[in-house]
């Protein structure tokens, strides 16, 4: 059984989270943001969670990274909402782009470690599950890894386009970390291939190279019942440039036949080379963004309810 909820980064302009020539407010939204509650009192969290019950939805606390910042307001706000999952992202890596973080990129993975075993022990003994994204950074068995190490407090939050970003298959992807995943972000992406590698660009869910109903026959093998949202691509298109030999640096040694699996599943739906790619936020046309989110967002329901993954009423 999957429960899916609507993630607010598929809506960002809509919403406000994000204006030209202003920060967005919130990098990456899941669920309910933790900065959005930590000016809250008790009273008033607990109030949310109550209308959120009434309304039969399941809470997810969103924190930040991981190398960033102490987890106590996510805790926080997980004990008063009584929110099972606390996703958080690990590293501001994007477009598997290690080799951007230069020298950052050594100390990560030893700050990654000793956080998880500290804080996937607290969420044990408080009764929740922290749930790493993989968001564009690290490999599916270095996520393997990171939950062995963690323990029963820590699991995945699927991210199901971000297969693509590290050179890896989607259902490669899938099935190393299916016994640990414990939330979905359902995104997808149509494949350009350009001289330097190729870009991922948002569109509908179930339009682009994933492959839905083949990924989550997997998952159901090991968890019958997960939550998920719906979460369109950022507004800007990832360049994935694999061709330089800069961007393998920090990478783990891949087979070839590895890489070519990715290779041909990024064949599916892909973009014409000579395709304008740009979303109306890229071509400056803020007119049509509105328009171009929402549409988006209903499209991606009428597929997911045409796979037999979500049911939908109205949106």
């Amino acid at each position: 059984m999957l429960d899916v909820g609507l993630n607010p980064y598929g809506l960002t302009y809509h919403l406000g989270l994000q204006a030209r020539g202003t920060p967005r407010a919130n990098p990456n939204p899941a669920g309910i943001w933790v900065p959005w509650l930590t000016e809250l009192s008790d009273d008033a969290v607990i109030a949310l969670r109550e209308r959120l019950a009434s309304l039969g939805m399941t809470p997810i606390v969103s924190g930040g990274l991981l190398v960033g910042e102490p987890l106590d307001q996510a805790f926080r706000a997980a004990h008063l909402l009584k929110a099972k999952i606390i996703r958080t992202a690990l590293t501001p890596v994007l477009s598997g782009d290690r080799n951007a973080a230069g020298d950052k990129w050594s100390e990560f993975a030893g700050i990654i470690r000793a956080r998880l075993q500290e804080w996937g022990s607290r969420a044990i003994a408080e009764g929740h599950v922290l749930a790493i994204e993989n968001h564009q950074d690290f490999t599916s068995q270095e996520l393997a890894d990171f939950c062995a190490l963690g323990g029963e407090g820590v699991g995945v939050t699927f991210d199901t386009g971000n297969t693509f970003p590290v050179g890896e298959a989607p259902l490669d992807f899938t099935r190393r970390i299916a016994p640990y995943v414990r939330h979905v972000h359902l995104k997808d992406y149509r494949v350009q291939f350009t001289t330097e590698g190729y870009r991922l660009i948002r569109c509908a869910i179930g339009d682009g190279a994933v492959p839905f109903a083949e990924l989550f026959a997997i998952l159901v093998q090991h968890r019958e019942h997960m939550t998920a949202v719906l979460e369109p691509g950022a507004l800007e298109a990832r360049h994935v440039r694999f061709l330089s030999d800069d961007w393998w640096h920090g990478y783990p040694p891949k087979t070839a036949r590895e890489f070519a699996a990715c290779l041909r599943a990024a064949q599916h739906n892909r973009l014409p080379d000579d395709a304008d790619y740009r979303t109306p936020w890229e071509r400056e046309d803020d007119g049509a963004l509105v328009s171009y989110e929402l549409d988006m967002i209903r499209r991606s329901a009428a597929n997911m309810r045409n796979l037999g993954l979500m049911k939908v009423e109205k949106i």
